[in-house]
C-alpha cells in the first residue's frame, strides 16, 4: 500500500487532468453528430494519412539513428522506436522513452544505456523547439493576423537563441557541471540525480559540436515534422473540406503540447482536448472536431502498434514483460 501511495504522487495528477478533460469533452460533444461525421468522412484522405504514418515512423527512426551516429543498424533503431512509442501509449510515466534506451542497449552491440539516453533527451528538446515554432507561427493567424510577420521574426530569434545556448553548453559542459555542483552542494539528492542527468544531457549535446552531423539531424527532423503536418492536414480535410493549411499547423502545435502535459498513458484526454480546442478556433463544430481528433489518435497508434508489436514479437517480448524489466531496471538505477 505504501508503494502504491508513493507511486500515486507521480501518476495521479496526470490522471486527474485526463479525467477532467474527458468529462469536458463528454459534456460539450454531441456523440450522434460525431458518429455522423465519422460516417461521412473522406476515407481516401484518411487512408493516405495512414500510409504517411509509416513514412513518419521511418523518418523518425532515421532522426534517432543520426543522433546515435549510425552505430546501431537502421532495423534495430526502427523497431526499437516503434516499441518505445507503443510503450508510451499504454504504460505510465512515459516509460517508452526510458524503454527505448533500455531496449536498444540490449541489441545495439556496444552502446550502453547511458550513451543512448542522452540522444532521446536531445530529440525531445528539439521536438519541443519545433512544436513551439509551429504553435507560435500559427497563433497570430488565430488571434491577430496583422501581427504574424513580427511574430515570425520573434519565433526565428527564439529558435536561434535556444540552439545557440545549447551549443554554448555543449562547448562548455564541464564549466556548467561544476557550476551546478557548486550551487546544489547543500542538496545532496538534487546533486546526485541532477548531476547524473546533466552529464547525460551534455553528452548528448555533443551532436551540436559536429556541424555536418547536426545538419543531417536537423534535415531529417524537419522532414519528419513536415510529414506530420501533411498527414494532419489530410485528416482535417477528411472532415472539413473547407479547411486551410493553418488549421493543421495550429492543430499539430496544440497536439504536441497536449501530448507533453501530464496525463494518463498515451495522453488520453489531453491530446483530444488540445486538438478539439485548436479546431474550434476555426469552426464551431465541436463534434466533428472530436471525430478528427480520434482519427489523429488512431494515426498516432497505427505505426507504433504495427512496428512496435512486430519488434516485440520478433524478440519474444510482451508489454507486461518489458514493463516489469523496466521497473526492475529503474529501481536498480535509483539505488546506485
Amino acid at each position: 500500500m505504501s508503494q502504491f501511495l508513493k507511486d500515486s504522487k507521480r501518476w495521479l495528477p496526470g490522471a486527474l487532468i485526463s479525467i477532467a478533460l474527458i468529462a469536458a469533452i463528454l459534456y460539450f460533444v454531441d456523440f450522434n453528430e460525431m458518429l455522423q461525421a465519422l460516417r461521412n468522412a473522406d476515407y481516401r484522405l484518411i487512408a493516405l494519412s495512414a500510409a504517411l504514418s509509416f513514412v513518419w515512423m521511418g523518418i523518425r527512426a532515421k532522426v534517432w539513428q543520426t543522433l546515435l551516429r549510425d552505430r546501431p543498424t537502421y532495423k534495430d533503431v526502427l523497431f526499437t522506436a516503434g516499441e518505445g512509442y507503443l510503450l508510451n501509449n499504454f504504460l505510465p510515466f512515459r516509460l517508452g522513452e526510458f524503454g527505448r534506451a533500455f531496449l536498444l542497449s540490449r541489441k545495439s552491440g556496444g552502446m550502453t544505456f547511458s550513451e543512448i539516453l542522452p540522444t532521446i533527451v536531445i530529440e525531445r528538446v528539439v521536438d519541443l523547439i519545433f512544436a513551439a515554432m509551429i504553435f507560435l507561427f500559427s497563433l497570430p493567424y488565430v488571434v491577430n493576423a496583422d501581427s504574424s510577420p513580427v511574430m515570425g521574426y520573434v519565433i526565428g530569434g527564439v529558435m536561434i537563441f535556444g540552439l545557440a545556448l545549447m551549443y554554448i553548453l555543449a562547448r562548455n559542459y564541464q564549466w556548467a557541471l561544476d557550476l551546478f555542483h557548486k550551487l546544489s552542494a547543500r542538496f545532496p539528492v538534487l546533486q546526485k540525480v541532477g548531476g547524473s542527468f546533466l552529464e547525460s544531457f551534455f553528452q548528448g549535446l555533443s551532436v551540436l559540436t559536429d556541424g555536418w552531423l547536426f545538419l543531417r539531424f536537423l534535415f531529417w527532423m524537419t522532414l519528419n515534422w513536415a510529414i506530420a503536418l501533411l498527414a494532419y492536414y489530410l485528416m482535417i480535410l477528411a472532415y472539413f473540406p473547407q479547411a486551410q493549411p493553418i488549421w493543421a499547423v495550429f492543430g499539430l502545435g496544440m497536439a504536441a503540447f497536449g501530448g507533453a502535459v501530464p496525463s494518463a498513458p498515451g495522453a488520453v484526454g489531453t491530446f483530444e482536448g488540445a486538438v478539439v480546442f485548436a479546431l474550434t478556433r476555426f469552426t464551431p463544430d465541436q463534434s466533428t472536431a472530436l471525430a478528427a481528433a480520434l482519427t489523429m489518435r488512431v494515426y498516432n497508434y497505427l505505426n507504433s502498434g504495427v512496428i512496435g508489436t512486430v519488434g516485440l514479437l520478433s524478440e519474444g517480448q510482451t508489454l507486461s514483460g518489458v514493463y516489469q524489466q523496466l521497473t526492475n531496471f529503474r529501481k536498480k538505477q535509483e539505488s546506485e
